[in-house]
């Protein structure tokens, strides 16, 4: 007998299973009711159908799948968590803590200068003033008693950067800055992020919030060798830690952000930022009621000490320490934490020769010649940069007199006017562009401009409102773009610059190398008159790019950098054709004119082929060379300075003369410098290919002599001055008849005397002085004291 249930039909059928057809059995009308009731049973055990997924219903997870993968992820992070908490943990203090000294070693391998002594001095947390506590909370890490030891959102958020390779990225906590300070390193890698993870987890646990804070205040660099807050005081205001007020705490909280650029005394240029910084944390404070509104409103910025160098950088080796570590941090090689821990061994690209070949050049022509007679002469200044043309390697940097003396680094600061040395660019722009005068004439060498003094500058609209004076309201009429460069003519280049378009002017200028965010780059006609602030260091990577025949390569400065034996991976070199050649050619065959005929003759000692513009800033504040051959680009800046306030000052008197002007002893430097750091190589001539018309010759005709005209002689120039105004400086204008305080590198000032245009220095000796402006002559008599460099001084090799 069968097993199976009975169904109500008298079959065998299995559970669940579709009823037969009654047809099938011969059922007939006498059993009608079984097979209905038939049918309801098995209708009763029909288990209803799920519909198939189809389309884009199939790429959709359902939620099983969903709820499985977060399980399966939580139960991951869970033991990962679990197994790093019991593996990782709270190492002894870094060898970072006891900071090893950096190498700077020349390009042959010799030492400039060691550094990274420490200077720390641990204090207890008792003796930090609370409004100090609070203000570097306040910069930090505000809710530091209030948080966990770890942000996870910015942990996660910096991991998955440095992963990923998109940039390092802030936002630990104070105790996660500790931990990396005390017992890590400063490396940017996803293995530090874990450590620092669980060891600030576990150190938190081990440690009271004021315990890790004063550890953290104790262990962080504030810049100028300072490790720790207590040497931060001593180093920016020489006091003790617990004599710190507020406002000086909000700056020294300020620093941890930005140790180096915060610095406004080696920085000045960086001033603006630091101060928005210090705002913040005062504001801050504010917000957190750790500081009282009134209080905080009566408070002004506390300016900083000077600096006090280690003597082991005296002379021009702490500069050089200076605008190294400047370039490995803005470069983004390394760090300025992770440089301070010490321990890197940098090879620079300076070259041991010509190094000394400018310091020489720089006291003979300058340093040599000041007198404690003279009160002008303690506001003397000089920055030096010389670039090799073809690679961009700075081969030699002069900073100052000596860095324990003045700390500022007068070869990168960025805060003196750059005079006529910036009027080339314009040039280069016009040629550049393509650019043609108001009247439809092409810019070139021969085009002919007016030269009169205070001349209205004339915009596409008409007057612009903007009438600049030449050097010594000198007018000159007509006169050619050649001989308005020689002579450095105001009147002629503002036209130059409102021509090609101010905007296009600054443009060209960054292509040729002045940083973007130079102070004053701003697009107006102005800008030709040298009112921008770049650095030494920036002109002379521009004017390397002139000489390279328009290709610009970013300056480099450090040949090597390694540690332990392992290097870093440097920027590779980057050249580019910034400008048209015949641009920049065109721009060195009217540069050559400076320096055969114009203001720049004293420049013909190097006995070279030589390219240059003279220079001098608002007041005579600063007097520049700007020049190169083939070679070798070389920027002179001599820049007066109030020693004791850091204000600027006139040069008016310096060095026994009425004026300095960058005809004078910046161009005398420039040509020492040069003979003796190309001494013994083979003489090279330009090889220029020039625009159209740049070799014609034009002389000014009646026809074109009117004023207003900036035509080229073959044809009479007509302007209408519509009543619609033209751009417009960015001060308020002066009124037509009114001349703007020369920004220029060839204003006059309110001492009479020599001047760049003009006179003896168009040709003949240099103010009477009996400088002979001759190939050979020139630069201390008979050019001797070389005996560091071979040859013979003055005996080039024969050209080629």
């Amino acid at each position: 007998m069968s097993d199976e249930p009975q169904q109500p039909s008298g079959e065998h059928e299995p559970r669940g299973r579709d009823p037969r057809d009654p047809s099938a059995h011969g059922s007939n009308s006498g059993n009608s009711g079984n097979s209905t009731a038939q049918d309801g049973e098995a209708g009763k055990a029909k288990k209803p159908k799920h519909s198939k997924r189809t389309g884009w219903r199939r790429a959709v997870p359902t939620w099983r799948m969903v709820l499985g993968t977060v399980l399966v992820v939580a139960l991951l992070l869970i033991g990962g968590f679990i197994a790093g908490y019991q593996l990782v943990d709270i190492p002894p203090a870094n060898a970072s803590a006891t900071a090893q000294s950096n190498v700077y070693l020349y390009k042959d391998g010799s030492v400039i200068a060691r550094s990274g002594e420490v200077n720390r001095e641990n204090v207890g947390l008792a003796r930090v003033p609370l409004t100090v506590q609070h203000a570097v909370l306040a910069a930090e890490d505000r809710e530091f008693y209030s948080e966990r030891a770890i942000d996870i959102k910015a942990t996660a958020r910096a991991a998955w950067n440095t992963l990923t390779g998109k940039g390092k990225q802030g936002g630990s906590t104070i105790t996660q800055q500790y931990v990396k300070n005390y017992y890590l390193g400063q490396e940017q890698t996803l293995i530090r992020k874990i450590k620092e993870f669980f060891i600030a987890i576990k150190l938190n646990r081990e440690q009271s919030k004021n315990q890790i804070l004063e550890g953290y205040l104790n262990t962080s660099y504030f810049g100028r060798n300072a490790y720790g807050i207590q040497a931060a005081a001593h180093a920016y205001y020489s006091k003790d830690i617990s004599t710190i007020t507020t406002a000086e705490g909000a700056y020294l909280a300020s620093l941890l952000n930005a140790p180096s650029a915060y610095d406004i005394v080696v920085h000045p240029e960086n001033k603006a930022a630091a101060l928005a910084r210090w705002n913040y944390v005062l504001d801050g404070m504010v917000k957190e009621k750790w500081l009282d509104p009134g209080e905080r409103a009566a408070m002004k910025f506390p300016v900083p000490g000077k600096v006090k160098s280690p003597t082991g950088l005296s002379g021009q080796r702490g500069y050089i320490v200076q605008a190294v570590e400047d370039y490995l941090t803005s470069n983004e090689i390394i760090d300025g934490n992770t440089l301070a821990t010490g321990g890197y061994r940098i090879t620079t690209t300076l070259e041991k020769k010509k190094q000394n070949a400018l310091v020489k050049a720089v006291d003979d022509n300058v340093m040599s010649q000041t007198s404690t007679d003279r009160t002008a002469d303690r506001n003397v200044r000089v920055g030096g940069a010389s670039i090799d043309t073809g690679t961009g390697r700075v081969v030699a940097m002069y900073g100052g007199v000596d860095y324990t003396k003045q700390y500022v680094n007068n070869a990168t600061r960025r805060d003196y006017q750059v005079g006529s040395t910036f009027k080339p660019f314009v040039f280069t722009s016009a040629v550049a562009n393509g650019s043609t005068t108001q009247d439809g004439r092409l810019i070139t060498p021969n085009t002919v401009y007016d030269g009169t003094n205070k001349r209205m500058v004339q915009g596409p609209n008409g007057p612009t409102g903007y009438a600049p004076a030449n050097e010594d309201d000198i007018s000159y009429g007509p006169i050619t773009v050649r001989e308005a460069t020689d002579k450095s003519v105001n009147a002629v280049y503002a036209q130059m610059a409102e021509d090609v378009g101010p905007d296009k002017v600054k443009q060209t200028a960054i292509d040729l190398g002045i940083p973007e965010n130079t102070p004053d780059l701003t697009p107006y006609p102005s800008i030709a008159l040298g009112v921008a602030t770049a650095s030494v260091l920036d002109m002379t990577e521009a004017y390397a790019t002139l000489a390279n025949h328009g290709r610009h390569s970013a300056y480099t400065l450090v040949d090597k950098v390694s540690k332990g034996g392992v290097d870093l991976e440097l920027p590779s070199a980057n050249t580019e054709q910034a400008v048209s050649r015949e641009a920049a050619d065109t721009t060195t065959a009217i540069l050559r004119s400076v320096v055969q005929s114009g203001s720049g003759t004293a420049a013909q000692g190097a006995g070279r082929p030589a390219a240059g513009k003279t220079g001098t800033a608002e007041e005579d504040k600063a007097a520049w060379f700007a020049g190169y051959t083939p070679d070798l680009a070389t920027v002179i800046a001599v820049m007066g300075q109030d020693p004791d306030t850091g204000a600027q000052k006139p040069l008016y008197g310096a060095l026994g003369t009425a004026r300095i002007n960058g005809s004078g002893a910046p161009a005398r430097t420039w040509a020492q410098y040069t003979e003796a750091a190309l001494r013994g190589t083979t003489v090279t001539d330009f090889d220029l290919s020039l625009e159209t018309g740049a070799e014609e010759t034009a002389q000014p005709t009646e026809e074109n002599s009117s004023p207003g005209s900036t035509g080229t002689p073959s044809e009479t120039p007509s302007i209408t001055s519509p009543s619609s105004p033209g751009s417009i400086p960015p001060s308020s204008p002066p009124s037509p008849a009114s001349s703007e305080p020369a920004a220029d590198a060839d204003i006059s000032g309110p001492v009479g005397g020599g001047t760049e245009i003009g006179g003896a220095e168009n040709g003949g000796g240099y103010n009477g002085d009996g400088y002979n402006t001759g190939p050979r002559g020139g630069y201390n008599g008979d050019g001797s004291g070389y005996d560091f460099l071979p040859g013979v001084p003055g005996t080039p090799a024969p050209r080629q």
